[in-house]
């Protein structure tokens, strides 16, 4: 089906509904439309899909029918409610974003208000009497948010339960705990395990498909990092080499620190990139997401000095921080730096080139992160995003077209040993926020090398420095292209690579090197083995990995030849078959 239905939207919605936002409105009013719907509906669509449009479109039909008098719209941030209320305006629907608790009532000259989770939390009964007060619909934007806490959830569900009708909508309904999310279904499937039911999904494979979303290449950058620790001890890692969970953890803060020349070259090659894009798509922007205040000024002095331009700064206590966004994203500059404030929800369509330089590394973040880059204004629109090649990220960008959904329950392993939760430990100690004054170090060098780019569960490219031919042919990949282009010139410029450096290195031991394509069905072999020993073990992959090198030999996985690889394979089968033994 096309990615959008001609004539089918309300006056001022939109010119065209899309096919899935129509295909939504049939699942809630049923194919003849007549249906009053149900009360209570959870959409889960893909960030850059048009979530907004569709609750826009379904709230108009609501009170068109006076099946609603009222609409409520529950948000995560204050931004998203101007956001919203901007937004509504365009289909005649008066929304007041700065509705105050002390308010008590809205405005008569408003059709309903935009509040956010917190303003809810405050006062629960407060909006629960005025839930009552006329036949209202909520809309819940990213309702995981609902979940945040005990205390959030209790009250969501106290102000809203007399609702007449509830929307709830999720780029990412998936989450990290299991606290009930107030008004979403669960089912409890063969294993006994309940799970989260959507009314409707949208997943980022589809939409990806329809050209409403952009492609995602990510460019993931290794290099050589030293520290001095507290106890003034000098280490030195390589980022992009099996680690152990400390040691990924202290590099990773090594890569992004300022003082250091990784995120410095990182940061140059994305700007680099973006000229590229430019050529095609005039007005793209660029983002840098920071872990803290310190580090986003810090980098937008890097950008000043390698763009010549400077860089909007967007912090979360700045109270000027929503019309920044709003004078970026109407602006053909080039680069944004933020501090979390666009993680999630907020609309720069023309947003294509990132840089993730924040040490939060929850899928949750992950997700509503790369999430800003992938809204589709025309076909041929690619998005590259620059990352540090730690094994939770990549493992991220792996699954990105991945669907999830909320587990309310998990499953206890007979040694008593929870295997999220010890993922979740795992990724804990992999985030260099956590680790606290114990692990406390002074940067002293930190160098950045072009590991590979990862598109569409595959892997190319090979290492090279920064600035070289080699990771110039992958930066200067044109700006426009469908997606299936963009897997064959990947596969065409790494072939090229292989062959490069086979005439190089003439006479080296492991000409056996095999194709691109098999090259990484065995690694994501090894990946899997390694994942699935770590959870019958409880062994970080780090730790596992460096086991196999030693007893294996052979360099690294990155630069590890098709024989090597087997090699490891065969080993870890081999550990599991005696291990059942």
């Amino acid at each position: 089906m096309p990615p959008a239905f001609p004539e089918r939207a309300a006056w001022g919605t939109a010119p065209s509904l899309r096919a899935w936002q129509q295909q939504a409105l049939e699942a809630y009013f049923g194919s003849d439309g007549r249906q009053p719907g149900p009360r209570d509906f959870l959409t889960v669509a893909t960030p850059g899909a048009g979530k907004t449009t569709f609750a826009l479109r379904l709230a108009r039909e609501l009170l068109e029918r006076r099946i609603v008098q009222a609409i409520t719209i529950v948000c995560p941030t204050e931004h998203l409610k101007r956001q919203w209320a901007e937004a509504a305006s365009r289909v005649g629907i008066k929304i007041d974003p700065e509705f105050q608790n002390a308010q008590g009532k809205a405005g008569k000259d408003f059709d309903g208000i935009a509040v956010t989770y917190a303003t809810v939390a405050a006062r629960p009964p407060l909006h629960r009497n005025r839930t009552e007060a006329r036949k209202t619909l909520v809309v819940f934007d990213e309702v995981h948010h609902a979940g945040d806490g005990l205390s959030w959830g209790d009250a969501v569900r106290e102000a809203f339960e007399p609702a007449t009708r509830r929307l709830s909508l999720s780029g990412t309904p998936f989450r990290t705990d299991i606290n009930p999310i107030p008004f979403v279904q669960y089912e409890e499937g063969p294993d006994g395990i309940r799970r989260s039911r959507a009314d409707y999904t949208y997943g980022y494979g589809p939409a990806l498909a329809d050209g409403v979303v952009r492609p995602v290449i990510f460019m993931a950058y290794a290099g050589e990092m030293r520290w001095r620790t507290r106890a003034g001890d000098e280490i030195t890692a390589t980022l992009g080499e099996p680690l152990t969970q400390d040691q990924t953890a202290q590099a990773w803060r090594a890569a992004l620190d300022p003082k250091g020349d990784w995120i410095q070259q990182v940061i140059a090659a994305a700007d680099r990139r973006l000229t590229e894009l430019r050529r095609a798509i005039p007005d793209a922007g660029g983002l840098v997401i920071a872990t803290d205040h310190e580090t986003a000024r810090a980098y937008a002095k890097m950008l000043r000095a390698v763009c010549g331009q400077g860089a909007t700064i967007v912090l979360s206590d700045d109270p000027g921080a929503s019309k920044k966004i709003k004078q970026f994203a109407d602006s053909e500059d080039r680069w944004m730096v933020a501090v979390r404030m666009v993680s999630e929800g907020v609309d720069i369509p023309r947003l294509a080139v990132g840089v993730y330089a924040t040490s939060t590394s929850t899928p949750l973040f992950f997700a509503q992160a790369i999430g800003r880059f992938v809204r589709a204004r025309r076909r041929g629109e690619t998005a590259s995003v620059f990352l540090p090649s730690v094994p939770t990220l990549m493992g991220h960008a792996a699954e990105m077209e991945t669907e999830r959904d909320h587990v309310l329950d998990r499953p206890v392993r007979e040694d008593g040993l929870d295997d999220d939760l010890l993922a979740e430990a795992n990724r804990s100690r992999d985030t260099p926020d956590d680790l606290g004054e114990e692990f406390a170090f002074e940067t002293v060098e930190a160098s950045a090398t072009f590991d590979r780019v990862l598109y569409d569960g595959g892997e190319f490219g090979m290492q090279a420095a920064p600035g070289s031919a080699e990771e110039e042919e992958f930066l200067g990949i044109p700006g426009l292209l469908e997606p299936d282009q963009v897997s064959q010139l990947l596969r065409k410029r790494q072939a090229q690579q292989i062959a490069n450096e086979r005439k190089r290195k003439t006479g080296d031991p492991r000409e056996d090197r095999t194709a691109a394509e098999d090259l990484h069905a065995l690694r994501k072999e090894l990946n899997g083995l390694v994942g699935a020993w770590s959870h019958r073990t409880g062994q970080p992959h780090g730790v596992i990995h460096n086991e196999l090198r030693r007893t294996c030999g052979g360099p690294p996985l990155a630069e590890a030849s098709g024989k090597e690889v087997r090699e490891r394979i065969a080993k870890i089968r081999d550990w599991a078959a005696k291990r059942r033994g």
